[in-house]
């Protein structure tokens, strides 16, 4: 049985009174594991044909969530290809009171690592502006990569403060989730390092901190959106007593909906979700940035794109060498989007990130079965057909892995040394 910290067990035993025998008991029982399938590239049902591991049940809170067995759930092909994240069940429960959907403009304020911001990608099915953000550099990077692997093309991941988002997105975005910094309760079976860095000293440290990126929040959400607040704790100050706070110092809001998922009452290690919704307040519209690309860039970019893509990127923008589809529709500070390749010796380069948002009909591919896509995926090259000459897309039950370049029957494996296993 996971070690409790005492005062942590005295405090529930006056929060759940009678219950509180089943919540200790929660804990001689192994974490839950989860799997959330990424429907922007396979449906469940496709996945539930091709699942590389076992599932043991839905999420009975996210339609593409599921229970899952056994061990490295992120070492298999299906993962590289971006078909499922893993997450913790309970985790599941609030990127989908965010109701977030196509055209929008939202912000996933404290991202990482990519759980709950990709999700809220499926839901908007490659169109607005999402934006996520993490303040950690480290974890930032971590963010970037499973978004790259989840083919997410509408995405901006920015490492900055709340308090700098706020000056430059005031009374910008419709939906705001913010998934907030904790004291980590309900990490302590998955985490057994958060139970001695835990007291309530930090419990207020924490508090504090939530109320001042809400605040921040607050500055950035237009009249008439929606904000999600959760955590991972089961701490009163930072999850019910947080929101009667806000909801104090907000008149303008009013609170649509309140739950605490505890790990004795569902199959989870606990979070806590609030709905929001700012009854008042403007709008305000950002003009369209003037995208003004490199013309030697473009043209061997176009070049590339004739002959080996069937798909087509606009609002080119060129940064040193590399080579971008801006987003529209954002401050000018925020020049990001699908990064295409980049410029070198002449050449055009196509990026992983180019690869990993590419269905199999929209480039010349290479598919490849099991055994050869383990190959690829350690970075060895392949054999292939004599008449395959140049860049391909390399694929996997039809699911891109990266690109490879056909040279003499021999593909020869560009996928980044820091993605192989």
């Amino acid at each position: 049985m996971t070690e409790l910290p005492a005062e942590f067990i005295e405090r529930m035993k006056k929060i759940l009174g009678v219950e509180f025998e089943s919540f200790l008991q929660s804990y001689t029982r192994p974490p839950e594991k989860g799997i959330r399938v990424n429907l922007l590239k396979i449906s469940t049902e496709n996945f539930e044909k091709i699942s590389p591991i076992a599932l043991d049940g839905k999420v009975l809170w996210d339609d593409s969530g599921y229970y899952a067995k056994g061990e490295s759930l992120g070492k298999t092909i299906a993962h590289a290809a971006g078909l499922y994240y893993v997450q913790e069940p309970s985790a599941m429960c609030a990127a989908p009171e965010l109701e977030a959907k196509s055209g929008e403009r939202v912000l996933d304020l404290c991202s990482a690592p990519g759980g709950k911001g990709t999700r809220l990608a499926a839901y908007m099915h490659g169109g607005g502006v999402l934006v996520l953000n993490e303040i950690d550099a480290k974890r930032c990077e971590i963010l970037r990569s499973n978004v790259e692997r989840t083919g997410v093309k509408n995405a901006v991941t920015l490492n900055r403060s709340p308090q700098n988002l706020a000056e430059i997105f005031y009374n910008y975005f419709d939906k705001i989730l913010v998934d907030a910094p904790c004291s980590g309760e309900g990490m302590f079976k998955k985490e057994q390092n958060a139970i001695p860095e835990w007291s309530m000293a930090n419990v207020a440290r924490c508090a504090a901190r939530q109320t001042e990126i809400l605040n921040c929040a607050d500055k950035m959400l237009a009249g008439g959106g929606r904000l999600v607040y959760s955590t991972c704790t089961f701490a009163p100050e930072e999850d019910e007593e947080q929101i009667e706070s806000f909801l104090q110092a907000h008149a303008e809001y009013k609170l649509l909906k309140m739950q605490k998922l505890y790990p004795h009452k569902v199959r989870g290690e606990g979070h806590f979700c609030a709905v929001l919704e700012k009854t008042v307040g403007e709008r305000r519209e950002v003009c369209n940035l003037k995208f003004k690309a490199d013309k030697t860039a473009e043209k061997l970019y176009r070049e590339f794109e004739k002959e080996y893509l069937n798909t087509s990127f606009g609002n080119l923008h060129l940064f040193g060498d590399k080579l971008y589809s801006l987003l529209t529709d954002l401050p000018e500070i925020m020049r990001s989007g699908v990064f295409l390749g980049e410029i070198k010796n002449g050449r055009f380069q196509p990026s992983h990130t180019l690869a990993m948002c590419l269905k199999k009909d929209e480039a010349k591919c290479i598919e490849i079965d099991e055994n050869t896509a383990l190959k690829y995926l350690r970075g060895l090259t392949f054999d292939c057909n004599a008449d395959e000459k140049g860049w391909r897309l390399v694929t996997y039950l039809g699911y891109p892995l990266g690109w490879c370049k056909a040279v003499g029957g021999v593909a020869k494996n560009h996928l980044p040394k820091g993605l192989r296993i």
